[in-house]
């Protein structure tokens, strides 16, 4: 039998497809009546916020090759115009399941008293309301443009709601027959959902629909012939050149500001607008109809986080699920103690963040710490980890941290932290040339009587103490001295002071990473059997790269097992005979994001946990300096592998790809296992399993005789 061509177009699916695909799971979340009302909610919001990133990137990154006329295949054979096309008609039928799931939660919440008001719903008393809200509250803070009459054009930035009138004025002496066409941006100093005074429950009306029909008091003598609602979503991928960038601070504010000014590559505009209103917006904007969305309801879906964030209405959110205590941590009375005792596993949000921050804000004050190493990629409004390295430098420590400037939509609070942080002393690295840095390490150097030693945490997510509560992750704490002297070369490395290394525990990207995954995926080949069969399961983001993707079908076909769970892009084809019959692909989506990146392998009985900050990306192995770091201690790889295993047995949340690029829920069967309920539930009861310890007495002896 002739072997497959393992590097077949036809054995990979489109990156682009395959995350509007993983989209399409965020959103059957919010389609699914087993979810609450409220978190159905977000689910809707979120779908909107990937969908602009998405736009703001990726497509924009597509239209690009377009215009420059490159017709290059991507590894699953379509061109850069063939797979604008078919985004466009996925896009246009994912928005609008989005207006009609949006429609059918409103219903829903109405029965319990929590309505989202249409303008056309409002009584007149409302109506009323409305009025006066806008003419105290809204009216002075409008600025109209006269688009037809200003050279040149207004800028509009993208991401924000504006809305088109055509106006009529008849000012008696001459009458103007062609309406004017007049552009009033929604203000975004208010609230977007105005609150309905009412005698019980809660009215929320949009905030544009409340411009809109009251758009005749801010035009005196005019009449306000047609309103319709418009966004602009605009290019953001403008790469940076950072390699002879002499001031990268600088060179990363201008690239901020540019998105402002670049390219519109999508239009969103309420359905069935005035026919002369659209005309003027796809004209002035240069987009063809594939690039239109009229939206049949509210736009910019991602505002109804705040109404998510409304107090109230508890029985229709999930319920709360309070982070544990790290069980490896239950007990300890001192932080640096705990680590040498053995190392520790953090597994967020199930278990606390807050060891991580109290890390740090103990190493501020500690009189034996000598320095503090952390590579900060992405971090909170208000983080707790940068107030403690500002304390830190200002107690003396010797600070160095590499705040990844080029963090992408994260770069202007980046910007900002870096300046907070040089001004408090602190060695500030704004990244390094050509590369993102996405590893996320901590190193804690500290005297102990007469030797120095090193505490170090390592994770698979960001420092940040709000999303830490949301994204799953995993994390560890250890001293282990060989783990310790890589991690301190690899701060040496970012800041200049050596030259790429090898180290004897940790692979780092780009220049190990990617060949390390290979040899791991050989060596299961060379030690599977018939009898004894390899095994390879891995839990990440994405999986794209193709060297990766290739190297799986060639242990397949050997007769490697391999089991991924993969949360987003995924350009695999599972269950093809002859070149991936022994893969299988899983997916959760849940109330959790997921985000560990963990590899195991059986390697013939002695197995192997790794956890990385890196995807199976090219991105990743290639453009970012990332970390995949081994789980040496046999306790934390036993409970890795368990939780590997658990997110193939949930039967709830998990969608399974097939060998045609779709994607099926897994059929529910009992007992049902919802793999997030079950990790919440282990870490409840680790928490209770310490605090119902037995007390054990101790009989004092008297003192050995000196």
């Amino acid at each position: 039998m002739a072997k497959k061509d393992l590097r077949a177009q036809e054995h990979y699916i489109n990156r682009e497809l395959s995350w509007l695909e993983f989209n399409a799971r965020v959103l059957q979340e919010a389609q699914s009546p087993t979810v609450p009302l409220i978190e159905r909610l977000k689910f809707l919001a979120i779908v909107s916020t990937n969908l602009d990133e998405f736009f703001m990137v990726r497509v924009a990154g597509l239209m690009q090759q377009r215009a420059a006329n490159i017709r290059k295949r991507d590894m699953s054979g379509i061109t850069p115009l063939q797979q604008l096309k078919a985004i466009s008609e996925r896009a246009h039928r994912m928005v609008r399941e989005q207006s009609d799931a949006l429609r059918a939660v409103r219903d829903e919440l109405a029965f319990h008293n929590f309505r989202l008001l249409d303008r056309h719903d409002w009584t007149p008393e409302q109506g009323q309301f409305l009025r006066g809200y806008f003419a105290e509250d809204v009216l002075p803070v409008l600025t109209p443009l006269a688009v037809e009459e200003l050279d040149p054009m207004p800028l509009l930035p993208g991401a924000r709601l504006h809305i088109a009138a055509l106006l009529h004025y008849d000012n008696g002496e001459k009458k103007r027959t062609e309406p004017r066409i007049v552009v009033v941006p929604v203000p975004t100093q208010l609230n977007r959902f105005v609150t309905i005074p009412a005698e019980e429950g809660v009215r929320l009306a949009p905030i544009e629909d409340v411009v809109a029909t009251n758009l005749g008091l801010l035009f005196d003598g005019g009449e306000v012939l047609a309103t319709t609602v418009f966004r602009l979503t605009r290019d953001a991928d403008s790469a940076v050149q950072d390699d002879d960038a002499g001031d990268l601070l600088q060179v990363m504010e201008e690239a901020v500001l540019s998105r402002r000014r670049r390219a519109t590559v999508r239009l969103e505009i309420s359905a069935e607008p005035a026919p002369a209103l659209r005309a003027w917006l796809v004209s002035w904007l240069q987009l063809s109809n594939d690039e239109v969305y009229e939206i049949d309801g509210l736009l910019d879906i991602a505002a109804l986080m705040e109404v998510v964030g409304r107090r109230g209405f508890d029985n229709l959110r999930d319920p709360q699920w309070q982070p544990q205590p790290p069980r490896d941590l239950l007990g300890a009375e001192d932080l640096w103690t705990a680590i040498r005792d053995r190392d520790v596993l953090l597994f967020h949000p199930y278990e606390s963040f807050e060891p991580v921050v109290r890390m740090l804000e103990v190493a501020a004050t500690d009189p034996d710490v000598l320095a503090i190493k952390q590579v900060l990629y992405r971090t909170s409004g208000d983080s707790p980890i940068i107030r403690a390295l500002e304390l830190a430098a200002q107690n003396g420590k010797q600070v160095s941290v590499l705040v990844e400037l080029k963090a992408r939509f994260d770069e202007e609070r980046n910007i900002n932290w870096a300046r907070h942080l040089e001004d408090a002393g602190v060695n500030v690295i704004y990244g390094i040339a050509g590369f993102k840095t996405h590893a996320k390490a901590l190193l804690i150097v500290r005297r102990e009587g007469t030797r120095v030693c090193r505490y170090i945490h390592l994770a698979t997510g960001n420092y940040n103490d709000r999303t830490a509560r949301v994204y799953s992750d995993m994390g560890i704490m250890t001293s282990n001295r060989d783990i310790g002297r890589d991690v301190a070369a690899f701060f040496n490395l970012l800041t200049g002071y050596s030259e790429a290394v090898a180290l004897s525990q940790l692979t780092i990207a780009p220049t190990e990473l990617r060949q390390r995954f290979l040899q791991l995926i050989d060596r299961e080949i060379q030690t599977s059997t018939r009898d004894d069969p390899g095994l390879i399961i891995a839990k990440m983001n994405s999986l794209q790269d193709p060297h990766i993707i290739e190297a799986l079908y060639k242990a397949s076909s050997a007769g490697v097992r391999i089991r991924l769970n993969v949360r987003g892009i995924c350009c695999l084809r599972p269950g093809v005979k002859g070149v991936s019959k022994n893969i299988e692909v899983r997916s959760i989506v849940d109330r959790f994001l997921e985000h560990p990146r963990i590899y195991y392998f059986r390697n013939g009985g002695h197995e192997e946990v790794y956890l990385a900050s890196a995807d199976w990306m090219t991105r990743n192995l290639d453009k970012r300096l990332e970390l995949l770091f081994p789980i040496r201690d046999s306790r934390i790889a036993r409970r890795i592998i368990d939780v590997l295993n658990g997110f193939f047995a949930d039967n709830t949340k998990s969608h399974e790809l097939r060998s045609d690029g779709t994607w099926t829920r897994v059929p529910e069967s009992e007992p049902k296992i919802r793999i997030q309920e079950e990790l919440y539930r282990g870490a409840v009861a680790a928490t209770r399993a310490a605090k119902q310890a037995p007390i054990s007495f101790k009989p004092l002896t008297a003192p050995k005789s000196r």
